[in-house]
């Protein structure tokens, strides 16, 4: 599914318009940016609270799909002039960083559970 398509279903603010025709193929909840940098992995739908310049300096290091903004954090007149330049969707809800990663959940492929096996032949 698209960023467009997420933040239709999932009801979604957009507040900078990057990419969003850019596929979403998973998510991640977190907020210490430099964890975030080491774990999202590309084409994620990121949930944060962080509407920072850093943050968005994140995303396009770890490529992911887009931030998604829970309980209407606010997004900073640098980071949105940054998201801008750097084509980077920002998109924003009030409803918590739970509540909108089970949304996304809902709507992408189900994977495997835990102990079985992933698509690379990992066990979860």
């Amino acid at each position: 599914m698209t960023v467009r398509q997420m933040a239709e279903r999932l009801r979604l603010e957009t507040l900078v318009a990057g990419d969003e025709e850019r596929e979403v193929t998973g998510g991640y909840c977190g907020d210490l940016l430099s964890w975030v940098m080491g774990r999202a992995q590309e084409g994620d739908a990121w949930f944060t609270v962080m509407g920072n310049v850093n943050a968005i300096a994140v995303a396009v290091l770890a490529d992911v799909a887009c931030i998604v903004l829970a309980e209407d954090s606010p997004l900073d007149e640098d980071a949105r002039a940054r998201a801008g330049m750097q084509e980077v969707t920002v998109l924003r809800s009030g409803r918590t960083v739970f509540e909108l990663a089970a949304g996304l959940s809902r709507l992408l492929p189900s994977r495997p559970a835990e102990g079985e096996e992933g698509a690379h032949g990992e066990t979860l």
